[in-house]
């Protein structure tokens, strides 16, 4: 299949196809990558926070975090294709868990393909895209936060961008920043919050 026909294909469908070429137990994100062609930001960022959308999910989301933030940076920077160093390129995810994610997330990937068409598509182009790869950055490091279901709603608003992006949707990057907003205002409140009790309880 040609780059140009892989570009045209539902995004739901790419999925599919990417679990069916994997070969063997595991394969790279360096692999992954190189599957994906002319839609590689959009569909890489995709495939990395589906997992994180999971709620309670342990470790996972942890080892793509930080893919998920180096790939967001380059979006930030203006980069043209994205480029993963070694170190996280060869981290490995299993063929099966490229299987479950495909059956799990298609139908509601195809769901919002089905509401989804080109409308506000300058805040997924040059310049404004430098905002959207800031708050994807933003997004994908509150991941990290150690505490129970943190990679739920974030995960949620990398893949509402990503599908954005690909879809050309700018009502979708709308919501999927406001969402992940919304969610790093309610950690700093959260954080502040506990500082002040800790202070409190310690009499300063």
């Amino acid at each position: 299949m040609t780059a140009r026909a892989m570009n045209e294909t539902a995004i739901s469908d790419r999925l599919s196809q990417l679990a069916e070429s994997a070969q063997g137990d595991t394969v790279s994100l360096d692999w992954i990558l190189s599957q994906l062609h002319e839609r590689a930001f959009g569909l890489f960022l995709l495939v990395l926070a589906l997992p994180c959308c999971i709620p309670f999910l342990y470790g996972i989301p942890q080892i793509v975090s930080l893919p998920l933030m180096f790939v967001s940076a380059q979006i930030l920077f203006g980069r043209q294709t994205p480029w993963l160093p070694a170190r996280l390129a060869t981290r490995r995810v299993s063929v099966e868990g490229l299987h479950n994610l495909s059956r799990r997330a298609g139908p509601s990937l195809r769901r919002i393909e089905a509401i989804s068409r080109p409308r506000q598509a300058q805040l997924t182009r040059a310049p404004l895209d430098r905002v959207v790869g800031l708050a994807l950055v933003l997004f994908s490091a509150s991941i990290l936060v150690p505490l129970p279901g943190t990679n739920t709603v974030p995960g949620f608003a990398v893949v509402l961008i990503s599908m954005g992006l690909l879809q050309r949707d700018g009502i979708l990057v709308i919501f999927g920043f406001v969402l992940g907003t919304a969610w790093i205002a309610t950690l700093i409140f959260a954080g502040a919050t506990l500082v002040s009790l800790i202070k409190t309880w310690m009499g300063f």
